[in-house]
Parts: structure tokens; sequence; C-alpha cells
């Protein structure tokens, strides 16, 4: 019986302060169970990176500046964008997915 190998996932301090302003903000404009179940949600689509990290797709705003190194799975309307080096996935962002994230996206990831 073979196991499937998993990927550790890391959340960069970017995508740990995201989680943090996305949990302040529910908490304060619908409710704090809302805001940790959301959390919860959020942190279970960032592991579920672990069994197959190449599922996800290349952000069309990177595509469009020739950048496939990395990639993005969603929980709606939130989008987790991510890379994969070899064994390991890291997650750089967790946005809304309906914000323009051209600016937001040069400013996180391509200027480190």
């Amino acid at each position: 019986m073979s196991t499937a190998r998993r990927y550790p996932v890391f959340l960069t301090a970017g995508a740990e302060q995201d989680l943090e302003s996305i949990h302040d903000h529910v908490a304060q404009f619908d409710s704090a169970a809302n805001a940790a179940r959301l959390l919860d949600r959020l942190l279970e689509a960032a592991e579920s990176l672990s069994k197959f990290p190449t599922r996800g797709a290349y952000p069309r705003e990177l595509i469009a500046l020739g950048i496939r190194e990395y990639r993005q799975t969603f929980f709606k309307p939130y989008r987790l964008i991510y890379r994969v080096q070899g064994t390991e996935v890291t997650i750089y962002m967790i946005v809304d997915g309906r914000r323009d994230l051209q600016a937001l996206l040069a400013r996180r990831l391509l200027h480190r």
C-alpha cells in the first residue's frame, strides 16, 4: 500500500497578516463566530495544498506579465496565491478575489 507524498505548507508573514486582517474585518462587520469559522476554512484550503499542490491555476494577472511560478486556489471569494518549490508549498497572499490584484501582486510578489 503506497501513501501519497504530502508537501509541507508554509504561510509567509504577509499571508499571516492577510488572515488576521480578514478575520478582524469579518469579526467587526459580521460576528466573531463567523470570523473564526472563515479562518478555519481558509486554513483548511491552505492545508489541502499539501496533497495536490500543482492543481491550482496560474493567476491571470501574472500570466499577463509572463510569470508562471505562482499558482492560486480559491475559497470563494478569497484567493490563496502560492508557489511550489521542490517539495514545499509557500502561501504568499490570501486576498479577496473581487479586488483588482494587479498592483498588490506586483508589490507583494515581484518586489520581494
